[in-house]
């Protein structure tokens, strides 16, 4: 188990990196997931903690950083809308993580404010504008839809407000479809944080945190021999990745400034 969480990462070309946690018994565990350039995904890193704050999300990204992760450089972090995540991710990458709102999470979120007559229509019209594929019209679309709820239900339209802009990163960079899909939602590491639970489920009594870090490497082990490559990586991925180079050029012009201002 040392040995896995220990590993060095340099040679991933890392492109993408999604954070989730999952909660067992009183601990929780923080799973890295990476997607790199060629579309393949990478079990990143495990990290055990009390809660998912941000002092703990650091800590995982600290992690990675020292064994080889690149933090130079332009990233796509796909988040499930935890401030805490976020902050983190800022935190050691700066203004070179570009930041995804998981779309799935965003919805979810809303609906769950809304009576249960509401949602099918407001559902709808978040799949409309998730869809369009243009990021001015589906701004507009979920800024109309934010204010129709408002009046009613001020507490759906301020969910849907809070970090609408994040919700649409992956829009704007004009990406094929199946690729934009994919990096629209966190389902990727969802999927593996489903194996980690399920394994998991078989342990009837726990015995502190080195065993729960364990069983989850296990599981992420296991999962990992079922990954296949992203559909159609092999034309799609090369677009975010000059969408992330060029990230990184435009970040490089404005330093000098900086530091001449």
């Amino acid at each position: 188990m040392a040995e896995w969480l220990g590993r060095n990462l340099s040679g991933i070309d890392l492109a993408v990196l999604m954070i989730d946690g999952v909660y067992v018994d009183s601990h929780v565990l923080l799973v890295a997931l990476g997607i790199d350039a060629d579309g393949k995904k990478h079990v990143l890193g495990i990290r055990e903690g009390a809660t998912e704050n941000a002092t703990a999300c650091t800590a995982l990204l600290s992690d990675l950083r020292e064994r080889g992760m690149r933090t130079d450089r332009a990233i796509l972090a796909i988040l499930d809308g935890s401030k805490a995540l976020a902050k983190a991710v800022h935190s050691v990458f700066g203004e070179r993580a570009l930041i995804q709102r998981c779309q799935a999470h965003k919805a979810r979120n809303v609906l769950d404010q809304l009576p249960e007559d509401m949602r099918p229509s407001v559902r709808e019209a978040l799949r409309q504008a998730y869809a369009c594929r243009q990021v001015i019209t589906a701004k507009k679309l979920l800024t109309n839809l934010a204010r129709r709820l408002e009046r009613e239900h001020p507490g759906a339209a301020a969910s849907l407000e809070e970090g609408l802009d994040e919700t649409l990163t992956v829009m704007a960079f004009s990406l094929p479809r199946n690729l934009e899909r994919v990096l629209s939602t966190t389902n990727a590491i969802e999927n593996l944080i489903g194996s980690v639970r399920r394994l998991g489920h078989r342990v009837k009594r726990w015995r502190g945190g080195q065993m729960m870090l364990r069983w989850a490497v296990a599981a992420a082990v296991d999962a990992s021999t079922r990954f296949r490559r992203i559909v159609g990586a092999q034309a799609a991925m090369p677009v975010l990745v000059r969408v992330l180079r060029a990230h990184d050029e435009t970040i490089s012009n404005v330093e000098p400034k900086k530091r001449i201002a």
